[in-house]
């Protein structure tokens, strides 16, 4: 898989507290196929499309209506500084950076009108 260009919208992820019906929706409407993520004991299905075999979003199971939520992610090089830019633009930190077990690295921000969208650096090359 090659990695997309750095400040372009690489990934997203819808969240449902429905999931079976999202993905009965998504899957009809743009066969999008769904597969438990490997990595996740569960409540995450990772989304492919057909023309495009490897994961391109994910589906976060939530706990209730209010979390639910659809949003983009940019990979970047940096999400600290890329943080750090966005407030100096006049956005705000939504969800501080956190850390995955393989070393991704991702935040959520509010860009100048409040809307959510997400960062995230990728693991380090082994």
């Amino acid at each position: 898989m090659t990695t997309p260009p750095f400040n372009t919208v690489a990934w997203f992820q819808v969240g449902s507290d429905q999931p079976d019906s999202v993905k009965t929706f998504y899957n009809g409407l743009f066969g999008w196929n769904f597969a438990q993520d490997p990595d996740q004991d569960s409540g995450y299905d990772l989304i492919t499309y057909p023309g495009n075999e490897m994961p391109a979003g994910g589906l976060a199971h939530v706990d209730d209506a209010s979390a639910n939520h659809a949003i983009f992610y940019v990979l970047v090089q940096d999400v600290a500084a890329t943080l750090a830019a966005a407030e100096k633009q006049g956005g705000k930190v939504f969800l501080q950076p956190m850390t995955a077990e393989n070393g991704l690295v991702f935040a959520e921000l509010l860009d100048t009108s409040g809307n959510r969208f997400g960062v995230f650096s990728p693991p380090p090359a082994n």
